[in-house]
């Protein structure tokens, strides 16, 4: 059989039925999306008439009208935005997920032609009227085309629509929603101003709607006043009046915006059912002029950690819509953050490489980095509520109410996006010891992770010289590692790192406060002061003791270990792996790895505890060469890592066992 090439085909009515119930949970939403729809065809227009200011044509107030007939039983959403021509209708709507904006982008040519990538939708939109309707009707004209060239589109969404010229004095589109039996309740004017005030009140073009006011019912008898009325009802006005601010929320001034409205905002935007940790609304004014409204979500979403996903906020210039997911204004460690940035200074048509490159777009980037910062600064503040004091003069202070709802929610957000904070410390050189100061830690005094640098600093011993830590895969791994018998006997807290970034977050983190860090997994320990003089004395005649023990076993381990030598940071344990001060740990080689990144070769040091019996028994051992390999396993295996060959070192048990 010859190879033929085959188109799919689909089953339209079970598509549209797809649509527009498998994408759209919540009814109402069909009335947000036709309303979104036309506010980009109001933007479009805009966007056209920046070069043609004749498709205006008479009427340059753009708007968005929301009309309901119950006896006929529609529901009409108008705009006077770009509208359609009879073409157009056929491509758009006739074709589902064919999205009019991009091809709208499409056909830009030049410096335009580079704005395609910053408006684009899926196409779905208009389907979601199905939800409520039976049929569709949509009339539109296109600006700048004869009154006589209008089209009337109509579909019972069943697999066909029919096409119609009609006469249309008014540019724009119209929508007519003829509504089914169980959805009349959209034909009402209370209904349709609440599905406006949740989802589009941040719309910045006017949704107007036709006034309604209370008229008595007639009079039973006409003479008699007291035989009763015929039930009264609303009527229309012919008067129309605006349901929504008219403004985008966001510049609104903040004692207008209620927690409620700034919630649901935050839902709009990012599609998430949960309510935000905390928000920051902000005009800043000088040099560079923008409003940010940014979000911290509550929780993390299932790709965080996908750092190839496209993720920012959105971007307007002057409250016109120019990009979504606009990654260059927050860097990639922040790119769980929500929310809007409307800029009253960068230019409309700015291309994806301006936003890169202008400096008017670094400072909006600074800016939201350092706004960001200093709400999660102030969230760590506050995380812990304090004691209630008694001062002087004996009155008892009192947290504010504001301070107590912050209680608790840095916790919250650093269980869910603490790791990805951590990757600034490495991307972010000049907010570098902002975010060292936001860190948290789990210590060998605390399995939470609620220790910072800061804490540690402050109850440091006398004499301590540095911040001991440790890095492992697990919680388990690092409070059970030998490197830490030295430390928990002196009582010397040491925090235990166990985020896969941290390995690499601290190559960047040499100090805190002037105070070094220092990895017990590294180097030879130096407790310093903290040491006392006898130790130090026992320690060096031990090691002039064992030194043909050590140079045995250094021959034995050549092929594993570089080095092999006495450790004073054991006590309990036979001996365990540290690499050198400057070299690449175990751990960071193994991830590497599992990574599928070439690593280079790790020979750790083997440090070996001279008071140990296991240690003892090795000299004069029949068995000295199989003891040397076991406690180099025995150390790998406390490290976190396995032996190149397990089969071997079961073998080599065994054979001691037996």
């Amino acid at each position: 059989m010859t190879k033929q090439t085959h188109s799919f085909q689909a089953e339209v009515a079970q598509l549209l039925h797809l649509v527009t119930h498998s994408l759209y949970s919540n009814k109402e939403i069909f009335l947000r999306e036709l309303i979104s729809n036309a506010s980009d065809a109001c933007d479009k227009l805009r966007f056209e008439a920046i070069n043609d200011s004749g498709l205006y044509e008479s009427d340059p107030d753009l708007k968005v009208k929301l009309s309901f007939d119950k006896d006929a039983r529609t529901l009409t959403i108008t705009d006077n935005g770009i509208g359609m021509s009879a073409q157009e209708a056929i491509d758009h709507l006739g074709t589902i997920a064919k999205s009019g904006t991009r091809d709208f982008v499409s056909k830009l040519s030049g410096d335009q032609k580079a704005d395609s990538q910053l408006i684009g939708q899926f196409g779905v939109g208009f389907y979601s009227g199905f939800i409520v309707a039976d049929k569709i009707t949509v009339e539109s004209r296109r600006a700048g085309m004869k009154e006589t060239e209008g089209v009337r589109w109509v579909s019972a969404g069943a697999g066909d629509f029919e096409v119609e010229t009609l006469t249309r004095p008014e540019r724009g589109t119209s929508v007519i929603l003829h509504l089914r039996d169980d959805a009349l309740e959209y034909a009402n004017a209370w209904k349709l101003k609440d599905i406006v005030n949740k989802y589009s009140d941040h719309i910045s073009l006017p949704i107007v709607m036709e006034k309604e006011e209370w008229k008595e019912g007639e009079l039973i008898n006409p003479s008699d006043e007291n035989g009763g009325r015929q039930p009264g009802g609303m009527v229309k006005t012919g008067e129309w009046e605006t349901v929504n601010q008219a403004t985008a929320l966001w510049t609104r001034p903040k004692k207008d915006i209620s927690d409620e409205q700034y919630t649901e905002f935050y839902k709009q935007i990012s599609h998430d059912y949960e309510a935000p940790l905390t928000w920051t609304h902000n005009r800043v004014e000088g040099s560079t002029e923008y409003t940010q409204l940014l979000y911290i979500p509550a929780k993390a979403p299932m790709d965080l950690w996908n750092r190839d996903k496209k993720a920012g906020i959105k971007l307007y210039v002057k409250r016109v819509f120019i990009m979504d997911d606009a990654e260059s204004l927050l860097p990639t460690y922040l790119r769980f953050v929500k929310g809007v940035v409307d800029s009253a200074d960068l230019p409309l048509n700015v291309s994806r490489e301006l936003l890169q490159e202008s400096r008017d777009v670094k400072a909006i980037r600074d800016g939201c980095t350092k706004r960001v910062l200093s709400m999660l600064e102030d969230l760590a503040k506050h995380d812990q509520l304090p004691a209630a004091t008694e001062g002087a003069d004996g009155v008892t202070d009192v947290v504010s109410d504001e301070d107590k709802a912050k209680a608790g929610k840095y916790t919250k957000f650093y269980a869910e996006f603490g790791a990805v904070l951590k990757e600034g410390l490495g991307e972010d050189f000049a907010n570098k010891d902002r975010l060292a100061r936001l860190a948290r830690f789990a210590s060998t005094t605390t399995d939470t992770v609620s220790v910072s640098f800061a804490d540690y600093k402050a109850r440091m011993k006398e004499g301590q010289e540095a911040i001991y830590y440790i890095t492992a895969e697990t919680l388990a791994g690092a409070k059970n590692s030998p490197q830490l018998e030295v430390f928990k006997k002196k009582g010397i807290e040491v925090l235990l790192m166990t985020d896969r970034v941290d390995e690499w977050a601290l190559n960047f983190v040499h100090e805190f406060d002037g105070t070094p860090l220092q990895s017990v997994a590294k180097g030879a320990v130096d407790l310093g002061k903290l040491q006392d003089e006898a130790e130090k004395k026992a320690a060096e005649e031990a090691a002039e003791t064992l030194k043909p023990l050590l140079a045995k076993l250094k021959e034995a381990l050549k092929d594993k270990a570089e080095d092999v030598r006495l450790t004073t940071r054991l006590v309990d344990s036979p001996a365990c792996l540290v690499v050198q001060d400057a070299g690449m740990s175990m751990q960071l080689a193994r991830m590497l790895k599992q990574a599928g990144q070439a690593a280079p070769e790790v020979k750790p040091v083997l440090e070996v505890n001279a008071e140990h019996a296991l240690v003892k028994k090795l000299d004069g051992s029949v068995h000295f060469h199989d003891l040397a390999h076991i406690l180099f396993d025995q150390a790998l295996l406390a490290e976190g890592g396995l032996p190149d060959d397990p089969a071997a070192y079961v073998k080599r048990v065994n054979a001691l066992l037996a």
